[in-house]
Order: structure tokens, then C-alpha cells, then sequence
């Protein structure tokens, strides 16, 4: 097989393939060993023949009944030249020498859902014969659309051709790209051989991504001069920076005032790095989201989760991506990934284009994670909600500066359209929905509701309004600064 870089750019690969029979290799095998191959590369030149010259010699056979039935010398000189036409056909394209190399490059490799991406090939002879015609088709799977199929009239010795064409997904995911797929015919259409190559190419499709606004956020702080803003874990008003207390830890650290507000045993660290952290946690439950496709609830929470992590990373935070099972997506030594990184982006991006639904029902595997290191930003994406969740979520919020949670009202993604919600009456009981936003305020979080339809810019900007306007008995564990 011979084998030939392609172009340049992300997604480049290369490969190679005969153009006529494949070499044989290796000394020995004997004279039984030459036929067998002999025999292997006549019966592949017959499976070759297309469906005119498979015509061609049923028509030449049939003839030379014909003739020999009737007598007839002229019409067996027909029907020999109409059954050798395919047959040699067939074995001048099996004796083709030539060599050809592919490569692909995709232009991105990684595109958003909804967005178009372009393939391109490039084909070298890199023999010193012109090629024939030859015939490509990429495999692409069904969800990116048809196969793509090309005609190559001839390539001169040295010499290559580039083609190229247009994939698009709706769903995101990671969608294989080839092998390239030749096919060698004659100028006459009578006989086709098919050779692939072994290269292949990934098309990341990620969720969509939407610019958000800078808000300001309980929690924040702004640094020196046009610093990014981070996020800064103070507890109390001495500035002291409590975590759990862990075996081994020396007891004249315990801090006592943090111990009695949590209610269990808290120590000082011995450094306050000041540091931009953030946690985006996702809600993949499959109970707690409705609908189906790209319009579901669990879409666009995965969406809202793509567009607030990158948000949080050109502001210079270190963000780790948290789901409802706990598994999580951190940087090297798990600090979080890098703030303002191409590749921190890239691995959110990748991620998030696999994330599937879970089967879990309750957000303690997330809890325990956030337990050993949840201090900073929280951004939390959640479905449909009970009484125990909401409990989880309570103690979530003790172990964080900051929290703000975007509660989906899932209920309305299963509608065909958008509710338009009614003036309540003044003596209206509370509903569900009404009562864990009520609830979830209480406990200190931000609570942003998120019904089918709404725009995630417009509903971020109101982080900062809902920040500052906490409802009544809600506690804030974090403080801003200027």
C-alpha cells in the first residue's frame, strides 16, 4: 500500500492504494500458491463486471448457442467478440500498475450543530503511468447526509485533484469520516474494481454556542486594574478561608465560628490562593427533562452548559464541568481547566458533545464531589426537581461563594408550543415550579427559570438582578468588592 500525506490543516490524514491487482509478496509459495492467486484475481475481475458488461457477456454466451445450434459461423465471430470484450476488460484493469494516495483535511474539524463543515480530498498518482477513470466515494453515516460521489477523468503521472463537500448535523456527537473508497473502471463501463483506503478522519459536532454578557455575581471580586474577575471563597468576616476538616489535620487549626455554621468540623488552610474556579454542573437525569431531539430539554440545558463554561473561561475562570453521576472534566491535577485556553475550550466542547442522559435520580454523587473542593462559582443546570433534590441542592449551596442555579420547567419542552404563562390572581396557590424557586432563593442561590423558548443571553442578564434582590431569609456565603 502506498501511502502520501494530504493537505495541511486540522483532520489531515493520509493513505494509499493499487490501482490494479495487489501485489504479491514474499518468496516461496510454489506453483500451487501462483495459481490460487491467479485463480482469486479472476474470479475478483468477474465480481467486477458491471451490469453492461455482464449484459455484454450473457449476450455473447447466448450467440454462441445460437450460432451452434444454427449453424451459423458469422454470428459465433459476434458472440466471440461480445463475450471477450468484458473478460478483457476486466483483465487489462487488473493489470493496471498504477498507485494512487489520498488525504483528507476537515475545514473545522469541529463545528456546532446546526452548521455546515466542508471535506476535503485530495487524490496523488504517485506512479508514473496517467490513471483512468476513477470514481470516489467517501462513507459518511446518514446523519451528516448522502454519500459523496466524485468522477475523475484522468490524472496525469505526479499529479493529484481535490474535490470537496458539504456535511451538516442537527445532533451533536462524533461522527466518523471515511475510508475513501476507489473505484477503477474502463473506458468502456464494463468492468468496475473497488479499492479502499485505510484512513480515516472524526467530525466532532458540538452543541451550539451562544455569547453571553459579563454580569456581576455574589461572590465575584475584581481584581487589579482590568484583571479578570474570580471568584473568592471568604467565609465569615475575618477573611478566613475554612474547609472541611480532613484526618490528619492539626486540631488547633479548627476554626470554630465555621464549625458551628456549617455544623460540622471545619479547619483554616494554611494559604488563600486567590483563585478563578468555577464548577458548570449538569443535569443529565433522564427523568428530570422532557422532549426529544435537538428541541428537548436536555438539549438545550447541554447547550446553556457549553455557552455559560467558554463564557466563564474568556473571563479568566478555571472552570470544571460537573454532571449529576460526578464524573467531571478537570485540568491537569484537577484544578479546573486552564482559564482562556484553546485546547481547556476544545475539552469542554468534545465533551459535551458526548455527554449522554443518565439514569440516576439524585444529585449526590455531584454533592460528593463538590464536597471535596467546591469552593468558588457554581452554575448549576437542573431539570425537574423533588423534595429531596432540593435538599441536596441546599447543602450544595453551603460549600460554595457563590451559586446560581437555572431551574428548566421541563414540562414545556413536552408542549408544541411555547406556554404563554397567565397574570396569577392575588389568591392563587403557589405551583410546583413556584414553590423550589421560592425554595431554592431561600437556601441562596440565584435562581434563573428557564422555560421552552427563552433565550439564554436574555435570561443570563438577569443573574445579576436576581443576585442582588435575594428573596427573604436567603443567606449569602460569599461578598463582592470593587
Amino acid at each position: 500500500m502506498a501511502a502520501k500525506p494530504g493537505g495541511g490543516g486540522a483532520g489531515a490524514r493520509g493513505g494509499g492504494a493499487h490501482g490494479g491487482t495487489s501485489a504479491r509478496g514474499g518468496t516461496g509459495g510454489g506453483t500451487g500458491g501462483a495459481g490460487a492467486s491467479r485463480g482469486a484475481a479472476a474470479r475478483t475481475a468477474l465480481r467486477g463486471l458491471t451490469t453492461r458488461g455482464r449484459s455484454f457477456l450473457a449476450a455473447g454466451i447466448t450467440a454462441a448457442l445460437c450460432a451452434y445450434l444454427l449453424g451459423q459461423p458469422a454470428l459465433l465471430r459476434i458472440a466471440l467478440l461480445l463475450a471477450a470484450l468484458p473478460l478483457i476488460s476486466a483483465m487489462m484493469l487488473m493489470r493496471t500498475r498504477y498507485r494512487v494516495a489520498s488525504g483528507r483535511r476537515l475545514t473545522p474539524s469541529r463545528t456546532p450543530a446546526g452548521q455546515e463543515a466542508r471535506v476535503h480530498l485530495r487524490v496523488d498518482n504517485v506512479s508514473r503511468v496517467p490513471t483512468g477513470l476513477l470514481m470516489l466515494e467517501d462513507k459518511v453515516p446518514y446523519v451528516l447526509g448522502p454519500r459523496p460521489r466524485f468522477v475523475l477523468d484522468r490524472v496525469e503521472p505526479r499529479g493529484h485533484r481535490e474535490v470537496s463537500y458539504r456535511v451538516r448535523s442537527d445532533l451533536r456527537g462524533r461522527y466518523p469520516l471515511g475510508p475513501l473508497q476507489l473505484r477503477l473502471g474502463d473506458p468502456f463501463g464494463l468492468c468496475e474494481l473497488t479499492r479502499s483506503f485505510t484512513a480515516a478522519d472524526t467530525l466532532t459536532v458540538v452543541p451550539h454556542v451562544q455569547p453571553l454578557a459579563p454580569v456581576r455575581l455574589t461572590g465575584e471580586w475584581t481584581g487589579y486594574g482590568d484583571s479578570h474577575s474570580r471568584a473568592v471563597a471568604l467565609a465569615g468576616e475575618d477573611d478566613v478561608v475554612p474547609r472541611e476538616y480532613r484526618h490528619g489535620d492539626d486540631l488547633r487549626r479548627v476554626h470554630w465560628r465555621s464549625t458551628a455554621k456549617y455544623g460540622e468540623l471545619m479547619v483554616r488552610r494554611e494559604e488563600q490562593p486567590l483563585r478563578s474556579r468555577a464548577t458548570v454542573l449538569l443535569d443529565t437525569r433522564t427523568a428530570g427533562h422532557r422532549g426529544s431531539g435537538p428541541a428537548s430539554s436536555f438539549e438545550w440545558a447541554v447547550s446553556a452548559a457549553a455557552s455559560i463554561g467558554l463564557h466563564l473561561l474568556e473571563r479568566g475562570y478555571a472552570v470544571r464541568l460537573l454532571t449529576d453521576t460526578g464524573d467531571a472534566v478537570t485540568g491537569p491535577g484537577g484544578s479546573g481547566l486552564g482559564a482562556a485556553s484553546a485546547e481547556a475550550a476544545g475539552l469542554l466542547l468534545d465533551t459535551l458533545a458526548m455527554v449522554q442522559p443518565s439514569e440516576g435520580q439524585s444529585l449526590v454523587r455531584a454533592e460528593e464531589v463538590l464536597r471535596l473542593g467546591g469552593e468558588g462559582l457554581v452554575v448549576a443546570l437542573l431539570g425537574s426537581l423533588d423534595d429531596e433534590q432540593l435538599a441536596e441542592l441546599s447543602r450544595l449551596r453551603r460549600r460554595t461563594s457563590a451559586a446560581v442555579a437555572i431551574l428548566l420547567d421541563s414540562a414545556t419542552w413536552s408542549l408544541n408550543r411555547v406556554p404563554v404563562p397567565a397574570a396569577p390572581a392575588a389568591d392563587a396557590p403557589e405551583n410546583a415550579t413556584d414553590l423550589q424557586l421560592r425554595l431554592l432563593r431561600e437556601a441562596g442561590w440565584t435562581v434563573l427559570a428557564a422555560r421552552s423558548g427563552d433565550s439564554l443571553p436574555d435570561l443570563w442578564q438577569q443573574a445579576d438582578h436576581a443576585a442582588a434582590a435575594p428573596a427573604p431569609g436567603s443567606y449569602s456565603a460569599g461578598r463582592s468588592a470593587s
